[in-house]
């Protein structure tokens, strides 16, 4: 099966219907794609430092993980760009029941298995991700003081070619204001994302 033909679900807090693929299509038009930059992880000689205050708004961000190598940690390689990870790593999945959803690379939450946190240098709006885990997995978002924001899940595990009737990288996203920080958890599993966005 190829990632292409993955049917892609997005779940969200609204709705306790199961996803349709028609509901992740309309959530990913719902980023300003005009206004989408691709995050690489590498300096360029050429490329201008980011100031996110200018940016046109909305501005979404998706995080290239291409330019990361294989089991590289993930801290502040895209800082410039506002966002720095705590607890991840860099992987290209050897298990074919983790398949990327684009490109060859997806996060982690390694050393500490279960966890990953990104924190914003600015608050942001709106946070997505593609995610594989093999447990349910809770996606929660917090205020600048740790309070929570909204949190949503993935109710269960969607490993490729297993039984799940969850399909792999699934769709989680939470849209509210004042975002700081962001948390992948899963009790006693491992889960992978990929197409990291967010939105200022």
């Amino acid at each position: 099966m190829g990632r292409r033909d993955v049917m892609v679900e997005q779940a969200t807090l609204q709705s306790n219907k199961l996803p349709t693929i028609e509901d992740a299509k309309f959530a990913l038009d719902n980023f300003n794609i005009e206004n989408e930059i691709k995050a690489s992880a590498r300096r360029g000689q050429v490329e201008p430092v980011i100031d996110a205050t200018r940016l046109p708004v909305p501005t979404c961000i998706c995080l290239d993980l291409e330019d990361l190598k294989c089991f590289e940690a993930v801290e502040r390689q895209y800082e410039r760009w506002g966002v720095i990870f705590h607890n991840s790593l860099a992987i290209q999945p050897s298990n074919p029941a983790f398949p990327t959803y684009s490109g060859l690379i997806v996060l982690m939450g390694a050393p500490k298995s279960g966890f990953l946190e990104a924190s914003f240098l600015r608050p942001v709006n709106s946070v997505s991700a593609f995610v594989t885990s093999s447990q349910r997995l809770v996606f929660s978002a917090y205020d600048r003081d740790r309070q929570l924001l909204a949190q949503t899940a993935l109710p269960g595990s969607n490993l490729a070619n297993s039984d799940s009737p969850i399909s792999p990288n699934t769709l989680l996203s939470i849209n509210v204001n004042n975002i700081y920080s962001v948390t992948f958890c899963t009790f006693d599993g491992q889960f992978t994302l990929d197409n990291f966005r967010f939105c200022l």
